[in-house]
Order: structure tokens, then sequence, then C-alpha cells
């Protein structure tokens, strides 16, 4: 290690250039890694600008949308387009350190403004373009955001909602048809190409504010600086596994962290190019076919999506991939084993959080153990906590914040905004708290065993809903499962599975006993499903389960238990 004595945008780069030479060589990486020392730091100037220089002919960018039509930029042309939006940004009234929620589609905007908006120094708030205008409103106040730059066609939702922001609203349209009110972007074109900061950016400057999916309460508020998502991602860098050569495609909506760790940082900070499929519904067959015909070097995708492309015969679409990878929530082995099968590459699972950059995942070089997140990236000191706070080989995933040798881990959040007594509590003892809970085995990898508030006790033993989701999917009947615990009068709760079907398969008895069988033959007696009901699964607007609604619905019933119509229970059905 030879970069800790540098400073700022150098220490950066050597940090950079440590990882990359290391790739498929993860032990050493992670017992020689540091984070870099970062007093002013700005990543969109000192290192995507920095790569156009190097590499400017090189691709960055490639949209394909709806009718399989090309958008492309180079390094070079994301640069000067980018130094474009920031003088114009600041032309329309952006100030330095302002909020700009931006609410856009996957379209070549989106990249120039969030790099725009870090040149200037504008603090972007990324949201989905599923909000609701109640969401909306919320974003608004609670961001404290002084812009909002939203695709043409959706300026209509804002109407009304200066209510919400003080002082009114600075509004950006993208695309044909911008109303008379707002600011038609297109007028970003003719804006000077070349950019020149007033001031230095200092690293712990804030740069996003992002709203959690809030899959058990509201969404919170998260901070990150221009050290903690730029530079923080080197440790997503290493886990993908990124070259400059690749062609990575990241399967994930705007608005939400997943898209900018794999669709931004990233790669950017690899050199790799940023692949995007822009259909108007999601495809699973087009998915395949693009990523045949388009020779795709890398893909990742949500758990969700996987278990979509296995339904299809994975073996007719040859495919360039090199590296596959899974993030968002757990990966379940049976689809790993699946895709390996068919296209001879193993999906690498990994594991972060919003308020984090990846923490623990398998990177190239790394054997993976089904089931398994990984063990802890470089940069990252990862500690299992029981309830009461003692380390043990399962508990709650816990950062350490002031490690002798690592430091305070520079991927993860300062903290949450306006919230002083969540950030405590999150914070406390001298380390963060995920509430996720995880067990880790004597070589150190990690297996993710559910949220906190997820795990639950049947007949005094502790279930794993992961756990038995995974059992759950390996059925061919099953698209996708979530388990809760279901009220019993006996054994306080048994365990009791939501169950979406595949295709070509009925909702009824004999397909429940099916599965049912399939799960006594798999599981311990204390884990066995006891409940079975055919149902929709209640979905964050990312596309997390809720199983927080799921376990009121269940939490709501009255004893005895009764079968539902549509809900059978393992007893009764083997009883016939």
């Amino acid at each position: 290690m030879t970069y800790t004595h540098l400073r700022d945008a150098e220490a950066f780069r050597a940090a950079r250039e440590y990882l990359l030479e290391r790739r498929g060589r993860p032990e050493e990486a992670a017992a020689g890694f540091r984070w870099p020392v970062l007093e002013h730091f700005n990543w969109a100037l000192d290192h995507f600008d920095r790569l156009a220089r190097e590499q400017p002919d090189a691709p960055a960018l490639v949209i394909v949308d709806d009718a399989g039509h090309d958008s492309r930029c180079t390094y070079a042309e994301l640069a000067a387009r980018s130094n474009r939006a920031a003088h114009w940004l600041a032309g329309v009234g952006v100030r330095r350190g302002e909020r700009v929620l931006l609410m856009l589609g996957n379209v070549v905007p989106l990249w120039e403004l969030m790099l725009g908006c870090m040149k200037l120094g504008a603090v972007m708030i990324p949201a989905t373009t599923l909000l609701s205008r109640d969401d909306l409103a919320d974003r608004i106040e609670r961001g404290r955001v002084r812009a909002v730059v939203a695709a043409a066609d959706q300026a209509a939702r804002f109407d009304g909602l200066d209510a919400h922001a003080a002082p009114a609203l600075v509004r950006i349209a993208v695309g044909p048809g911008a109303p008379a009110t707002w600011h038609d972007y297109a007028g970003a074109e003719r804006a000077d190409a070349h950019f020149v900061p007033a001031q230095p950016t200092r690293a712990d400057e804030l740069v996003l504010l992002y709203f959690t999916s809030g899959t058990t309460s509201r969404p919170k508020l998260v901070q990150h600086t221009h050290a903690s998502y730029p530079a923080g991602h080197l440790s997503t860098m290493f886990w993908t596994g990124l070259e400059p050569s690749d062609l990575h495609w990241n399967i994930s909506s705007p608005g939400w962290g997943k898209h900018a760790w794999s669709c931004f940082f990233a790669p950017f900070n690899a050199g790799a190019c940023v692949f995007v499929d822009n259909p108007a519904r999601f495809d699973a067959v087009r998915v395949l076919d693009t990523l045949a015909a388009r020779r795709i070097t890398s893909l990742c995708a949500p758990p969700t999506v996987w278990r979509m492309l296995i339904q299809q015969p994975l073996a007719h679409w040859r495919v360039a991939l090199r590296a596959a990878l899974g993030a968002g929530e757990p990966l379940n082995p049976e689809v790993i084993d699946q895709v390996r099968a068919a296209w001879g590459v193993t999906i690498r699972d990994g594991y972060g959080q919003t308020e984090t950059t990846a923490i623990v995942g398998n990177p190239p070089g790394q054997a993976v153990k089904p089931g398994s997140m990984g063990r802890p990236l470089p940069g990252w000191r990862v500690v299992l906590l029981d309830p009461e706070g003692r380390p043990a080989d399962e508990g709650e995933i816990s950062l350490e914040l002031a490690d002798p040798e690592l430091g305070r881990p520079l991927g993860l959040m300062p903290g949450y905004a306006d919230a002083p007594g969540k950030n405590t509590e999150v914070m406390a003892a001298g380390r963060y708290r995920t509430g996720d809970v995880a067990q880790r085995d004597a070589e150190g990898y990690i297996t993710y065993v559910g949220r906190a508030d997820d795990v639950f006790k049947a007949s005094d033993y502790r279930i794993s809903p992961f756990e038995l989701e995974s059992v759950l999917i390996e059925h061919p009947a099953v698209a996708e499962a979530a388990v809760v615990p279901s009220p019993d009068a006996l054994k306080l709760a048994v365990p009791k599975a939501f169950v979406v079907l595949a295709p070509g398969h009925a909702a009824d008895a004999a397909t429940a006993l099916s599965i049912l069988a399939h799960c006594r033959d798999r599981l311990a007696p204390y884990k066995r499903i006891r409940r079975l009901e055919f149902s929709a699964l209640p979905k964050t607007i990312s596309g997390k389960i809720r199983r927080v609604e799921l376990r009121r619905k269940e939490e709501a019933r009255a004893l005895p238990a009764l079968p539902a119509e549509g809900e059978y229970f393992d007893d009764a059905l083997r009883s016939r």
C-alpha cells in the first residue's frame, strides 16, 4: 500500500488503481486497502472529467428506447454535456447547496444532470417516476427542495405543490411539450461546454439525499457526501469486478440507491460503459434477447428479475456474460444453480443499503457458497451483534465506526437528515446497526437471515423467512413467495407462505398440496410451512416485498384460525 500519504483526487485515483490491479485477488485487496483521505473532492470534476481526457472516445452510456433506437455518449461527450448542464442550472437560478429533485426515467439528461449538479455543488434528490402526489409533497417538504426536474409530460403532477416549498420551486422540464411556466431543458444545449467551479468542493458537503423504500416504516431521508457515495463506491466497483472494456447492464429504476450504485458510480469508477434498455413494460424475453444481441458482458439484476428470467429456457440464448450479479434482496440458491447450468456463469450476490455502498459481496476470485452474500469487501469491518449487543455468529449486521486500521467506513452515510433520535439509535456504542440479521461461518462467509423485524418465533424456535422462501421457490409452481408468522392457538405462531404462481399453474388444492409436500421433504419439522395462500405480494415502489403488511393481515385474524378462500392448511389437506 503506497497511497495513504496522498490527499484528495490523487488519493482517490491511487485507491482506485489499487483495487483495479487486484481484481481476482480479494483477500490481498481487503488486507491492504485503506479508504482515501479526502478533504476537497468533486468526483465529477476530479475523476469523471479526468477519464474523459484519458479515454475521450470510450463509450460511457448506451440507452435503448422502447422502439429499439440507441442514444450514445462517449466519456468526452458526457463530460461536455454535464458542463453545459451545470452552467444552465446556474442560469435558471440553482445555487450551490440547493436541493434539486430529479424525477426522470432512464434518459441521457438524467446522467448529464447528475454530473452537472455535482459540478455545480447542488444536492440531488433522485425520485422514481412512480411517486404519488403525496409522496412528492413529502419529498419536497422534508427534502427542502428548491428545484424540480421532470419529464414534460409529468409536469402537471407538480401543480399546487409550491405550498410545500419555500421559496417557490424552480421548475425544469425535459423533453418536448414543456409548459410555458417551466424552464425548457433544451436550452442547455446552447450553454458553455467548459466549466470551472467557483470554489473547491469540500468532501464532506452533501451531494445526495435519498428517501429509503420504506419496507417497514415511513421512508427515511439518507444523506450522502461528495466522499461517501462517489468514493465509497470503490467497494462496489471491486465487488462487480468491472473493467474498462465492459458493457454493464444494471436493471434498476432511477430514484433508488441501487441505480446510483450500478448505473453511475461503480461503472464510471471503473471506466466501463453503462447500458440501459428502456422498454415501456418489463419483458423477460426482451431482456434475454437484448443480452444476446447486444453482447452484454456484465449484468446486475434484483432477485425478482432473476426469478422471472429462470422461468424461460435460458440455454436457448447464447450470451456473452462474463459477470452476473444480484443485489437488492437475498438471492435464492435455486436461481444461482439454474443460471450456472444454462450459461456457465455464477451469479455473485452482494449486500449493502441506501445508507451505504457495497459492504459484503462475492467479488471475482472468491469461491461462492450457495445462499451466502459473501465476505466483507475491502474497507469494511463487519460484526454481528446479538440482542444484548455482543459479537456473535448470528446477529444484526453492524459496522465498526472507529476501527483502529480502517477508521470510519467512507461509504457509510453521515446520518439521516433531521432525525437526531434515529441517528443516535443506529450509531450507538460506536457501531452502525443495519437492521438486518445474518449468520457468519468459520470461513467468514455471511448468510442473510432476514430483517430484524421479519425473523419470528414458532413454538419457541427462531424462523428465518428467507430460508423458507428459498425452499419454496425451488418448486416449479412458485414464482415468488413471502413467509410471515400466522397466529396459532397452540404454537403461538406457525409459518405461513403467500405464493405467487408461475405461469401455467392453477391456484387450487392440488398445487398447494404439492408445494407443501415439497417443503415437508426439505425442512425440519419446526420450520415447515403450515399454511399457504395464493396471493399477490405487496411491494414498495422500488419492488421490495412489504412483509409488514402481510404480518398485519395475519395478526388481525381471529382464533381459532380457519382457512379463508384461497388459503390452505397443511394438516387439513393431508387429512383429505
